[in-house]
């Protein structure tokens, strides 16, 4: 492992340094470091790719209904880390996740089995992966929250407001289908509402864009 890799892993993963010697030696020679381009799959659901740092990028989690239909569930960022693609390791854990890289991404990747190896001898791994775990699963219930509780003015309102964050700036370059793979709900449905917003002057929709025009009303109309 490169000085910088060893540092990167040293900063994001905070049991680092409960491990002894021979366990960071294993953990070293252990991990991989992998390269994906902008909607690549990482992790189909089915397999148990293991523990996932991110260096740089940025990436989506979201489950898959058996009519096909997409709901993200949280995005991960430099310098975040996802157990939930080891979920061969958590007897609990019944659904599938799929995580696809949304812009170019550089991860680290620790094998499930090394991961878990390191998670029996060492308490302090074990602890590590609970609040990870909590963690992500507190992101989970948020969104299931928004789709039972929500109306879709309001999960809409949300969603272009955390887009705005993500990508400072309150121009959006993004498509209503794009949008609707999010959401988990149809392409037609958002472009309902898109219009609405733009009748009532909260954004403004050209071809694959659309701009924030009112952020106030739209904070408002997310929490209300």
């Amino acid at each position: 492992m490169l000085f910088g890799e060893l540092e990167f892993v040293k900063e994001t993963l905070p049991f680092w340094k409960d491990l002894d010697a021979g366990q960071k030696r294993f953990m070293e020679v252990k991990l991989i470091e992998r390269c994906y381009g902008q909607g690549q799959n990482i992790h189909n659901g089915e397999d148990c790719t293991g523990l996932l740092l991110v260096k740089n990028g940025q990436l989506r989690s979201f489950i898959l209904s058996e009519s096909g239909k997409e709901i993200t569930l949280f995005r991960l960022f430099e310098r975040d880390v996802c157990i939930l693609s080891s979920s061969c390791m958590m007897r609990n854990i019944t659904f599938d996740i799929h995580i696809e890289a949304e812009k170019n991404s550089e991860i680290l990747i620790m094998p499930a089995g090394v991961f878990k190896q390191l998670s029996d001898a060492n308490p302090a791994v074990k602890d590590f992966q609970t609040e990870i775990i909590s963690a992500r699963l507190s992101d989970v219930m948020w969104v299931m929250e928004q789709v039972v509780f929500m109306s879709m003015d309001k999960r809409l309102a949300t969603f272009l407001l955390e887009q705005s964050s993500i990508e400072g700036s309150d121009e959006l370059t993004i498509t209503h289908e794009t949008i609707a793979r999010n959401m988990g709900t149809a392409r037609e449905v958002v472009s309902r509402m898109l219009k609405y917003f733009e009748n009532e002057g909260l954004v403004a929709l050209t071809r694959g864009r659309i701009t924030l025009t009112d952020r106030k009303r739209l904070m408002k109309c997310a929490v209300d």
